[in-house]
């Protein structure tokens, strides 16, 4: 069961993320729940007991390790009071199924300081509704299974109209939508429906890109010269099977495959009667395209020149060098910073930051990496800047469970961490600092701009795709097709009479020269404006404008 509904949620992971609400590249709640179900269900994998009570543990223990984002953690939380309420049991009646969802629900919105409805929460309280009422008219677990399913997706369906936000664009809520996924797989199991295409090894377009990755990592990562990889491009490519009007062969795997076995190394073909996928990496990728158009039309091409690559691989390794390095650094409290460009983990270096956790938007850390850094620290005590209200929940998680005391400071944005690091005093405890420096975060105003990646209409305005977004403390205030103009008019509407400093941090996406240009901008609205200006190397959001 835990594998089914992980490898369903990761089926569909990107429809998860293309619910979500705003629409912004950083639409990750599918991503974080799989990841997070992927964790919980290789802890449940490894656990050698068929004992109900123990392999419950291990799910729960390996998801809160892996738990991202805020689904990933109330995910994370429900099936934590599915284990504690079965924890002493070898196997489950249909009451034991039931009180165990319960238990789940109730465990999830206790772990929410201010619990929302039309949200996953929504999702799991009715559906445990549900498996109770059942449960009292059945001893089938099957049965009470499915009524828990059916529950869910009726109430994932209230979702739209619980939450005006999700109601304004016209969509379910993503965590809930994802829970529904883990349900809907344990009903099937259970009913005995056929799942075998999640069962047997098939591997999908994500999960393809994560075994090249891996054979990047096999075949070329380490200190290897890169003019030392005999093989220098890593060519994908899926083939449709019979379609096309270059079709000269009827597929043969054998064939197909022999052929590829001569043109390179790392190879990989898998396929079904419809399409065949191709990984291999090779000198020549015009011969491995025009060997697959023979049995097919081509389709998801994908070339990558492993020697450049590896160059960029020796470049992380120096900075992952100068990460490591940070265990060496002796303090009494560190101060872990989430980060998601290499420029802003500079600067909040020379702030007084100890420690880096490289993420953000697109990429929340999970519980374990902050334990990790926490316990990796050396450190007698430790303050963690999220800087991202969705870090915050994993990051809550951690607290509890690091070896040293910890504290949160809430900041959701990297101004706000920024701003909370001018308060933080070494020789302080760690409760006074945490104080002082929640007390800063509302000091500065948080600017950002990115890239719609959808239409649609939010708060009565309507948002083109590719329209550049303005953000002011998360609230979408303005949009326009020319990026500079979006990011000026934004610092517009951010500038008061009290207004003293604009800090300017750019990122992947924009350049010095832009920066300059909006520096230009600002000071031509107020000369007396102090404009700072910084490479953040920050991805999604080309401008972070702060203004103290």
């Amino acid at each position: 069961m835990v594998q089914a509904s992980a490898n369903r949620l990761k089926a569909n992971a990107e429809f998860i993320n293309s619910l979500n609400v705003f629409p912004v590249p950083d639409g990750d709640t599918g991503t974080n729940m799989s990841l997070s179900l992927e964790s919980g269900a290789k802890y449940e994998a490894d656990e050698p007991s068929n004992e109900i009570g123990v392999l419950a543990g291990a799910l729960a223990k390996g998801l809160l390790m892996g738990a991202r984002g805020n689904s990933g953690v109330i995910l994370s939380q429900i099936f934590r009071g599915f284990s504690k309420s079965v924890e002493n049991k070898v196997s489950l009646s249909a009451s034991d199924l039931a009180q165990a969802v319960a238990d789940g629900a109730q465990t999830a919105y206790k772990a929410v300081m201010k619990p929302t409805e039309g949200t996953i929460l929504t999702v799991v309280r009715e559906a445990a509704k549900a498996g109770m009422t059942k449960a009292n008219e059945t001893d089938n677990v099957a049965e009470v299974m499915m009524a828990i399913d059916t529950a869910s997706k009726a109430a994932l369906k209230t979702t739209t109209e619980l939450l005006p936000v999700l109601k304004e664009v016209g969509v379910v809520d993503s965590g809930g939508q994802g829970l529904v996924f883990v349900f809907d797989a344990f009903s099937d199991v259970l009913n005995g429906k056929d799942i075998s295409d999640e069962r047997e090894y098939q591997p999908d377009s994500e999960q393809m890109n994560e075994m090249v990755e891996a054979k990047h990592h096999q075949s070329v990562q380490g200190k290897i010269n890169p003019e030392d990889i005999q093989f220098g491009y890593c060519t994908q490519v899926m083939v449709r099977i019979g379609k096309g009007k270059q079709v000269k062969q009827e597929f043969d795997y054998d064939t197909f495959y022999n052929y590829l076995a001569d043109k390179g190394d790392s190879l990989l073909v898998v396929n079904d009667d419809e399409v065949v996928k191709v990984h291999v990496h090779t000198e020549h990728p015009g011969d491995v395209l025009a060997w697959g158009q023979q049995f097919g039309d081509l389709l998801n091409i994908k070339i990558d020149n492993m020697r450049w690559q590896q160059e960029e691989i020796m470049e992380q390794d120096v900075a992952d060098d100068e990460v490591a390095s940070e265990k060496e650094i002796s303090v009494d409290t560190a101060v872990i910073a989430i980060s998601p460009g290499k420029g802003i983990s500079e600067l909040f270096k020379s702030l007084g930051v100890t420690h880096i956790i490289s993420g953000g938007q697109t990429m929340n850390p999970s519980t374990a990496d902050i334990v990790e850094r926490i316990n990796q620290s050396g450190a007698k005590k430790a303050i963690i800047l999220p800087n991202n209200k969705n870090i915050f929940l994993a990051a809550e998680q951690a607290v509890e469970v690091s070896n040293i005391p910890a504290e949160i400071v809430h900041s959701r944005t990297i101004s706000q961490g920024m701003a909370a690091m001018l308060e933080f005093n070494p020789d302080d405890g760690l409760s006074e600092n945490r104080e002082r420096m929640e007390d800063n975060l509302d000091t500065v105003k948080s600017g950002q701009v990115t890239i719609a990646v959808r239409d649609t209409t939010l708060d009565g305005r309507t948002i083109k795709k590719n329209d550049y977004m303005g953000l002011i403390d998360g609230e979408i205030v303005n949009t326009n097709p020319d990026m500079m103009q979006a990011t000026i008019d934004m610092v517009k509407r951010m500038l008061d009479e009290d207004s003293e400093i604009v800090t300017i941090i750019y990122g992947e996406n924009s350049s010095m020269n832009e920066a300059e240009m909006l520096q230009n901008e600002i000071l031509d609205l107020d000369d007396d404006l102090e404009v700072e200006i910084h490479e953040g190397d920050q991805p999604v959001y080309p401008f972070l404008i702060s203004v103290e």
